[in-house]
């Protein structure tokens, strides 16, 4: 191996550090399945660092349907989309989601992940400007650097920075604004009303990330657009099946055309394996089990609302958040480990984030909330909480005042 690259790897320790000081917040295993409450080494753990919004992961009709699936088309479909990996179920799923979303047509892509890269890489060429929220989620700033397009970054929901910085292009080419419906750490809503009205100034095109907004916000759970009234504003509308649809996947949901151009032009999607049949199975079941069953998004609603007041109440700090996501901000990459761990030898699974992920100056805990959470499991992890951040002094950065 190369001697600069080998130096490079051996000299990464930065998780050795963590774990010598047994601070290591990572890759924690689990033996049971996603639930409020997880099995891990043995014990007891309550969940509060999952994406499953509507706690739809271990629905007994998901994993029938899953199962049922598995007995139709077998484990998995040995190719692409494009070549013979399409299956009816694929059809039927990217069918119910058109029409749950209220858009004309839907593409499947394997992960979320993937359906940014396949959604903004094709679109924009070497004259063409695509303008990212600087808090993005990663896939969105990869799919960025897979295209010919250049990037511009404006400030995080600002959109005096936006409209500097579209007044700054040349040229007549392409302008590509993407956001987060829902930021996936702070937890806010993309002023997409502001952003609808600069696209009209100066003919941009939309692609809002709704990988935590759907099943969340809007009529049904149908997004950020459906939030604010202005669905048929965003060109694009890009998911993910691996939160609120308890699955693993992911989707652009678009006009006809701009999803004929992708299934032939998007490269996330020809030269990659489609999604499983138990995969699709599962988020078809997901997609009934919401628009029949309104109240699981109601009790998400009642729970955020519920904990939100509960951890202001004693004291934490936790931003702009408008969401079931709730940062709780230590301002401290050490202490936000520690304060992690803590958690976990308590018995209660909060996930750490720190620089690079935020600055070290925005570090905090992810706290997140599921429809079948209750008060009791939430008043027990807030208890938690507030007995830690006493005894890590956290009150000279979070005023605590009780």
């Amino acid at each position: 191996m190369n001697r600069n690259l080998l130096q490079k790897i051996r000299g990464y320790d930065a998780p050795e550090q963590l774990k010598n000081a047994n601070l290591y917040p990572y890759f924690r295993t689990i033996e049971s399945e996603q639930d409020t409450e997880v099995i891990i080494n043995g014990k007891s753990v309550l969940m509060f660092g999952s994406n499953s919004y509507l706690g739809l992961t271990n629905h007994p009709k998901l994993k029938e349907a899953s199962v049922r699936a598995i007995q139709q088309y077998g484990t998995g479909c040995a190719g692409s989309r494009f070549l013979n990996g399409t299956l009816k179920i694929h059809i039927e799923l990217e069918e119910a989601l058109a029409d749950y979303l209220n858009k004309e047509a839907v593409l499947l892509y394997s992960t979320g992940f993937q359906a940014n890269l396949g959604a903004i890489a094709p679109l924009a060429g070497r004259n063409d400007y695509i303008f990212i929220d600087e808090l993005v989620h990663a896939s969105i700033i990869d799919g960025t650097r897979l295209s010919f397009g250049k990037v511009v970054k404006y400030r995080h929901n600002d959109m005096q920075s936006l409209e500097q910085q579209l007044r700054r292009v040349e040229g007549d080419g392409a302008k590509i604004i993407v956001m987060d419906g829902i930021f996936s750490m702070e937890g806010d809503i993309a002023n997409l009303p502001g952003i609808v009205k600069l696209a009209e100034e100066y003919d941009a095109t939309i692609i809002v990330d709704d990988a935590h907004a759907v099943g969340v916000i809007g009529r049904q759970g149908r997004g950020t657009g459906d939030h604010f009234g202005l669905h048929e504003k965003v060109d694009l509308l890009v998911g993910t099946f691996s939160k609120s649809l308890a699955s693993l996947g992911g989707f652009v949901a678009a006009d006809k055309d701009m999803i004929n151009y992708l299934k032939h032009n998007s490269r996330a999607l020809i030269f990659s394996a489609s999604m499983t049949p138990a995969a699709a199975a599962s988020a078809l079941a997901a997609i009934e089990i919401i628009r029949q069953e309104p109240e699981r998004i109601e009790k998400l609603w009642q729970n955020t609302h519920y904990a939100m007041a509960q951890l202001r109440n004693a004291g934490f700090e936790i931003g702009k958040t408008e969401s079931p996501i709730l940062p709780i901000y230590i301002r401290d990459d050490m202490k936000t480990f520690q304060f992690s761990k803590m958690m976990a030898d308590d018995g209660v699974f909060v996930n750490p984030v720190v620089s690079p992920a935020v600055r070290s100056a925005d570090s905090l805990i992810r706290f997140s909330l599921m429809a079948t959470h209750t008060f009791e499991q939430i008043d027990r992890a807030v208890e938690i909480m507030y007995r830690n951040a006493q005894i890590l002094e956290l009150h000279e950065s979070i005023s605590m005042h009780h």
